[in-house]
């Protein structure tokens, strides 16, 4: 008896959609994956170009342009078709156009006997996971946003440029929002197993001009460096996609900062933000519940207004 295919479905096939594609080939997640566009032509292409790539990966992955309506017997659909804020905007300037797109793609994804798990990048990814909920009526560990995951891993990057290690050797999260109100939850980040903020009192001396609040907006304000110099994100985004589809294709139950439905959770109801998940076979196999400090605790109580506020916005006319 052969194993059951691992299938994939990539809802649109700009920048990020082509570049989750390209991550999962190269690290062999899928073994199918079908290309969704809103012009059929261009995911057609997508799919040509990037099952060009098979003589030169390990594992053979079926890439082929699809529908909608073909969507039902995917394990994942992931998400990155939506509304892009222009240079000065933010990404809850792009809310209500967001929200009617949305609308438009599960729909037909949940006609379509879809009973899988959702993944979205689309922005402003904490709106557009709740509603992707709200619209699917499926379970809430079954719709994942990919949240401050990319937050967290450019977080350690930076870190690891000024302490000069390996950024897998820092641990640490962004939580809250992916956008303006994300804070970086500096009481639970470690290197090596030790505190940072251990390491920067004993050490004081070799780290002089080092600023918490420097590193924090750095790492908020990455993805926007990145867009204004080339007009898109891509491969960060794409690579983080492709980690949470391998963790869910592979039941690995890593623990991952994703955009989650809380229900109780740090205190907060109805509301979708980024907090750390173990992701197994199921989704969100189980949220974990950091204990933050004071300040902490207020930075994520204002981030989850910000959201809620603009998922209250968007409520009123979709």
């Amino acid at each position: 008896m052969g194993r059951k295919n691992r299938k994939v479905a990539i809802v649109g096939v700009g920048m990020v959609g082509a570049g989750c594609a390209y991550s999962m080939i190269n690290q062999s997640i899928a073994d199918e994956i079908m290309m969704v566009g809103r012009t059929h032509e261009k995911a057609v292409a997508q799919a040509l170009d990037l099952s060009h790539c098979m003589d030169f990966t390990s594992h053979r992955t079926k890439v082929y342009a699809g529908s909608l309506e073909d969507c039902g017997d995917m394990d994942i659909v992931i998400i990155t078709a939506g509304a892009n804020p222009k240079p000065g905007q933010d990404r809850m300037t792009v809310l209500h156009e967001a929200a009617a797109i949305t609308k438009d793609i599960i729909d037909p994804i949940m006609a379509s006997g879809f009973d899988g798990v959702f993944i979205i990048a689309a922005n402003p990814v904490d709106v557009v996971t709740y509603l992707t909920w709200q619209f699917s009526g499926l379970p809430r560990g079954r719709v994942i946003g990919t949240g401050t995951s990319i937050d967290s891993s450019r977080l350690k990057t930076i870190l690891s440029d000024v302490f000069s290690i390996d950024p897998r050797s820092v641990h640490g999260y962004v939580l809250g929002e992916h956008g303006e109100s994300q804070f970086v939850a500096w009481s639970h980040v470690t290197i090596g197993g030790k505190p940072l903020l251990h390491i920067l009192e004993q050490h004081a001396e070799r780290f002089p001009e080092l600023s918490m609040e420097d590193v924090a907006l750095k790492t908020r304000d990455a993805g926007w460096e990145i867009f204004l110099r080339k007009g898109h994100t891509q491969f960060g985004i794409g690579n983080a996609l492709a980690h949470i589809a391998r963790s869910i294709l592979y039941d690995e139950h890593r623990i991952i900062a994703v955009s989650a439905i809380l229900d109780g959770e740090y205190g907060q109801q109805d509301v979708c933000t980024g907090v750390p998940a173990i992701i197994s076979g199921n989704g969100i196999e189980e949220l974990i519940e950091l204990r933050l400090n004071e300040e902490e605790q207020k930075q994520l109580e204002h981030s989850c207004t910000v959201i809620r506020t603009a998922i209250e916005q968007v409520q009123v006319t979709v």
